[in-house]
């Protein structure tokens, strides 16, 4: 029995060089600029963005991508049953939680096939979570306890049964009318995200929103989710705690360790190989080691059997009556859960909450063409990746969630370690996903992972999420004043001002009920505070581009390819891996695309 060491710099993970067959390492030159001949150096990446690997190599990196993504559905799902009350409506939860891998999976596929055409995953945004917390918050969505429950079926004259908690549940109306309010703002706020792309705004927009003003709001987002954490953490910190040491082990305590692994190919046979195979699924083995402490706790009777106690959610046996109901077969469509209504103070929060979307998208871009080693997507496919997820999220609001989908930052560190940068294995993401939505049964599992398992996952994740909103001050010059005082003000007010807002509701009064209520959703809302005081300070405080960050797009476009040496660029691939599908030559060098910001002009 052989033993090989795989690193993640070298031959890729688990002996990916033996799964997915040997490369030819050559050079080759490409014309990435008409007038210069750049070489590029394809032994840097297993499979670059247009390579089509394998099939069992495909399947296999795909399910890495679903399974490492899995928790922030279940997270997102759960949060957004929450909000509408229907913590304890199995059923609806299954459906919310199939359509979020419905929308994924769409998202995915399409961004990665005729949107920006970069192999990144898509998947609901944190930035729309925030207005959920915040309208949670409020006594109009606040959730009727079950003394009041029992005042509005007897004022309806009308039956229930109680849930297998033995609790009384919310009225379906009650539930659906705030799924209503949710679809209907979520899709006018996606319209705008949708326009952004196709009329080719996103350069207007990064002339006034720089990473003085993303920091404040992607942070003050990332933080304000330690509610959410708390929520589930608190049904057994014992749980909660476990799960984050154990993440926290694999992903940052043993990063530069490589375990042995046993591993089978036709060629060698059965051998050993040495991966970090724990690091990249770090998240995962956390859960599921939860997951068995939890089961562990509940046989040996230490978790309360009491439906009323906050240990029964930490249970493993208290809702596997979901995964028995559930059918086999159901697909998700816009509609399900009835016609849309709108809420301007809803709408304002999700505008934001898209704004900051599409920023976020824009610099998630650049990062994986970074790790894919092919040029910075040009405007075109920045606009179409826009667009596209414009239209994906406007589905999604349809559908009846309020996450609308966004590009992954911890996928693309994926496709680092594996060294696989194929839009196919993406692709496939996508297509594993759809199957999955349409199969309830799938999703009803997942409904039933204890919530102190779901808390502890959310710490790492949330944690790591407030990291990267803070890398992004990279670009910024930290030694001036104007930029320390704007960044530090914004995170001030943006926690301070929702504070009041939630301990003071009647604090609203222009005499306006409607006009009260558009106020509460966005004073509310951290975002919305932070990020626009930032944004506000940011453009009307004297500070050069180079000081406030923004002159890191006029370097990148100043570094052409063509200004620098073959032995200063290396390129797996050139801008051909960002030409839209089915669109003749001909068009392409039409001087009518230069009215369609998402169409390459050639002329």
């Amino acid at each position: 029995m052989d033993v090989e060491d795989q690193t993640a710099d070298g031959n890729g993970l688990l002996g990916m060089e033996t799964v997915l067959g040997s490369k030819e390492e050559t050079t080759k030159t490409l014309p990435i600029d008409p007038e210069v001949d750049i070489t590029l150096n394809t032994k840097k990446m297993i499979f670059n963005v247009s390579d089509v690997p394998p099939i069992p190599a495909t399947v296999t990196l795909a399910f890495q991508h679903v399974l490492q993504s899995m928790a922030n559905l279940l997270s997102a799902a759960i949060i957004f049953s929450d909000l509408i009350c229907a913590s304890d409506h199995e059923e609806i939860k299954t459906k919310i939680l199939s359509t979020t891998m419905l929308t994924t999976g769409l998202a995915t596929f399409f961004v990665t096939t005729v949107g920006c055409r970069l192999p990144i995953f898509q998947g609901p945004s944190f930035t729309y979570v925030i207005p959920l917390i915040t309208m949670g918050t409020m006594s109009d969505w606040r959730c009727p306890n079950q003394q009041e429950l029992k005042v509005i079926y007897n004022d309806t004259s009308t039956n229930y049964t109680l849930n297998p908690r033995g609790m009384i549940p919310v009225p379906d109306d009650v539930i659906m009318s705030r799924i209503h309010t949710v679809m209907g703002s979520l899709m006018l706020a996606e319209v705008i995200h949708m326009l952004i792309g196709v009329t080719g705004c996103v350069g207007f927009l990064l002339r006034f929103i720089g990473p003085v003003t993303i920091v404040p709001a992607i942070s003050l987002a990332a933080l304000y989710l330690f509610k959410v954490t708390v929520k589930y953490s608190q049904m057994h910190w014992g749980v909660a705690f476990a799960t984050v040491a154990i993440g926290v082990a694999l992903s940052l305590y043993l990063r530069r360790v490589k375990i042995p692994l046993p591993f089978w190919t036709p060629k060698r046979g059965l051998h050993i190989i040495r991966s970090q195979f724990h690091t990249v699924y770090a998240v995962l083995i956390s859960i599921l080691i939860g997951w068995g402490l939890s089961a562990i706790l509940t046989g040996s009777g230490v978790l309360s059997s009491d439906p009323e106690s906050p240990q029964y959610y930490a249970r493993t046996d208290s809702r596997t009556y979901v995964i028995r109901d559930s059918g086999w077969f159901y697909v998700p469509y816009p509609g399900q859960f009835g016609m849309f209504t709108f809420n301007a103070g809803v709408f304002g929060s999700f505008l934001v909450s898209s704004l900051l979307s599409v920023i976020d998208s824009i610099a998630d871009y650049s990062a994986c063409a970074r790790i894919c080693r092919v040029p910075p997507p040009p405007a075109h496919a920045v606009n179409r990746g826009v667009a596209v997820e414009g239209v994906i999220s406007i589905l999604t609001g349809g559908m009846g969630i309020g996450n609308a989908t966004s590009s992954y930052g911890g996928n693309i560190g994926t496709i680092g370690l594996t060294k696989v940068a194929s839009r196919r294995v993406m692709q496939c993401v996508g297509i594993i996903f759809i199957v999955f939505s349409v199969l309830p049964k799938v999703g009803a599992v997942f409904v039933t992972i204890p919530y102190p398992v779901v808390g502890g996952s959310m710490v790492v994740l949330n944690g790591l999420l407030v990291g990267v909103a803070l890398s992004n001050l990279q670009p910024v010059d930290l030694s001036a004043t104007r930029n320390l005082a704007i960044i530090g003000m914004s995170l001030f007010v943006g926690m301070m001002v929702p504070y009041w807002a939630g301990k003071n509701p009647a604090g609203f009064n222009t005499g306006n009920a409607k006009a009260d209520s558009v106020l509460k959703v966005l004073v509310s809302n951290p975002m919305f505070m932070g990020g626009g005081l930032a944004c506000i300070l940011d453009n009307t405080i004297y500070g050069t581009r180079k000081e406030r960050g923004l002159d890191w797009c006029e370097e990148a476009a100043s570094k052409h390819p063509g200004h620098k040496t073959p032995t200063e660029l290396q390129y797996e691939e050139g801008l051909e891996v960002y030409e839209p599908l089915f669109i003749p030559e001909s068009w392409k060098r039409s001087k009518w695309t230069r009215f369609f910001p998402f169409m390459p002009n050639y002329k």
